[in-house]
């Protein structure tokens, strides 16, 4: 069934877009009729790649490539949205980094990395986005976070703790931009198939954990980047227009199970 055209002529930023959670939700905004702008740093291919479909759907993409962990990356990136499209609706801040080491073995510059890569620029980018925003009238800004900025999970301390910082931030900006009609909140996904799951050491010595995972899913299954996209677009919809500084988590009841794969 095609999605409804509910986001025609919306213009939508999703930062680390090429690949996994970011791409999904860009292609989801495009397939409802938004404009897209596409970031990356590291990897133009699968970036480039995704422009390729949401042209062949009809819709307009810009490739930026931004280290948004830099100020003046985060800078570059809304201005070059700025001079293309003249203006912004959505913002989605997905892109997220770290290193992942016991607690004990963190290192400053992991920690500042992750910190700056992960909570800084929904900060920084919300007060890039909300004056593109009240020029149409007002918009939506979703953060990606996780269940790690509440839950201990291997590994974990620098993008859960930068988690639990981007949390913090997105409840401040929903007052503060709430009066000038720009909804804000964030999304947190359970464990969710995409390629980043490889970096966690547990998962790649353990074959059977991701199916553990499973079992002790209730719904039997894990989450889908499809499936985050689609509550991302509620989120920016006039549906959700009454949910202001919320955290809606996506894992399909993992975790109210309190023993599990990842506990």
């Amino acid at each position: 069934m095609k999605p409804e055209p509910d986001f025609e002529n919306k213009i939508a930023l999703i930062t680390g877009s090429g690949r996994g959670i970011g791409r999904a939700i860009a292609l989801h905004f495009a397939q409802r009729g938004a404009d897209v702008v596409i970031n990356f740093f590291r990897n133009r291919a699968p970036a480039e790649k995704t422009a390729a479909e949401i042209e062949a759907l009809g819709r307009r993409a810009l490739v930026v490539k931004a280290n948004i962990g830099d100020i003046d990356g985060l800078n570059q990136l809304f201005d070059e949205t700025e001079r293309t499209f003249g203006g912004l609706d959505i913002f989605v801040h997905n892109a997220a980094s770290g290193f992942n080491r016991p607690t004990m073995e963190q290192r400053p510059k992991g920690w500042d990395w992750s910190m700056n890569i992960n909570a800084r620029p929904l900060l920084f980018g919300a007060q890039r986005a909300a004056p593109l925003m009240q020029a149409r009238g007002g918009g939506h800004i979703v953060a990606i976070t996780s269940p790690g900025s509440q839950r201990v999970l291997p590994d974990y301390v620098s993008v859960g703790a930068s988690k639990a910082a981007l949390e913090a931030v997105m409840r401040y900006l929903a007052i503060e931009l709430a009066p000038q009609q720009i909804v804000v909140n964030a999304v947190s996904p359970g464990v969710v198939l995409t390629e980043a799951l490889q970096h966690f050491d547990a998962i790649r010595s353990d074959d059977d954990l991701l199916e553990r995972a499973r079992q002790l899913t209730p719904t039997g299954r894990l989450v889908t980047p499809e499936d985050v996209a689609e509550v991302v677009a509620f989120l920016c919809s006039s549906k959700a227009a009454m949910i202001c500084g919320q955290i809606i988590v996506i894992d399909g009841g993992y975790t109210q199970i309190l023993s599990g794969a990842f506990s």
